[in-house]
């Protein structure tokens, strides 16, 4: 069954699903202001990489347009501009309704919710049809390349989960499984970004794969303690939406929220690192967020603090190599 679909954010990803629903059959319409992005899938040619698209992607930068295509959309665009974009989505449905996706990994820096709960308070109930997420560990330079990909549809609507990973599953090279814990996916997905951007300023400093991988562990300690606050599921931690995401986000130089890291443990700062990327690095945006979760709802994440010290107030790096060999021997 071919199935229409737009998708709201024409960058690597957001490109690269719309090239992988094509291929499964589906129709599927593009939208982004980025006019530059909109032209080169006009002529079918992906976004950001030197790729050819699949015929059946259309593209457009007019979200009345966009919304009118079909009634499954998939948000594929940074966490931060989320909100404002459903503020405009509200008033173009007005009285309709549809089905969302959310393919973005992030949450909100001021109120450090995740994209589910920012959907729940910007449109009436009326307007949502079903909601789900789509998460795990995937570098889209490889999914456009078709190498084999593994992700989790989550959904509090078992039925809607099934239907998720019915239109992005093929039997090639990218398969789904499905999750109801959709808050608990979209917080490790966040969280990550920022253990990626901690990864790379840590090769910077001389740690190795030893030392990196002890570090891992106490992370993955302290998104346990998120867990139980926060009350989501431990299966997602160590699903492909937690650990899997992590593993692959944090060890691959592909990785940009890696690479800002990278750039921090060179010294240098943040604003020339947003001003030098043409992708947003939601690792930085992350940090921020859970530093505001952690202060509001007194949770002892000091690798989360140590981590905020150095990169958003500049102190030096040793904060936070210290947190990590106290927490590795105080654990």
């Amino acid at each position: 069954m071919n199935t229409k679909i737009t998708i709201i954010g024409g960058g690597a990803w957001g490109t690269t699903l719309a090239q992988v629903l094509a291929n499964n059959g589906h129709l599927v319409l593009v939208c982004d202001n980025n006019l530059e992005y909109v032209n080169r899938i006009k002529q079918h040619k992906h976004s950001v990489f030197d790729k050819n698209l699949n015929t059946k992607i259309q593209a457009t930068s007019c979200l009345s347009e966009a919304l009118l295509y079909s009634d499954l959309i998939i948000l594929c665009i940074p966490a931060q501009k989320i909100r404002l974009l459903l503020r405009e989505i509200n008033l173009i449905l007005k009285k309709q309704s549809k089905y969302f996706i959310n393919a973005s990994k992030g949450i909100e820096v001021s109120s450090y919710k995740t994209v589910q709960e920012i959907i729940n308070e910007e449109l009436n109930v009326f307007q949502i049809k079903n909601y789900g997420c789509i998460m795990g560990p995937s570098h889209a330079e490889e999914v456009i390349d078709c190498y084999l990909t593994f992700l989790v549809a989550a959904s509090l609507d078992a039925k809607f989960a099934d239907f998720i990973s019915y239109i992005f599953a093929n039997s090639t090279y990218l398969k789904v499984v499905c999750s109801n814990d959709v808050y608990g996916c979209e917080i490790c997905s966040a969280f990550k970004n920022v253990l990626s951007l901690i990864s790379g300023i840590l090769d910077m400093n001389n740690f190795k794969n030893n030392a990196k991988s002890a570090f891992f562990s106490i992370a993955m300690l302290e998104l346990y303690e998120l867990m139980k606050y926060l009350r989501f599921s431990l299966e997602t931690i160590l699903g492909v939406a937690g650990l899997g995401d992590l593993i692959v986000t944090s060890f691959n130089e592909n990785s940009r929220n890696y690479q800002a890291g990278i750039r921090i443990g060179l010294g240098t700062d943040i604003k020339k690192i947003y001003l030098n990327s043409y992708q947003t690095i939601e690792g930085i945006n992350n940090l921020k967020a859970f530093y505001n979760l952690m202060l509001d709802k007194n949770i002892k994440l000091p690798i989360i603090k140590s981590a905020y010290q150095v990169v958003i107030e500049k102190k030096p790096i040793n904060y936070l190599l210290e947190t990590i060999m106290n927490k590795f021997m105080h654990k």
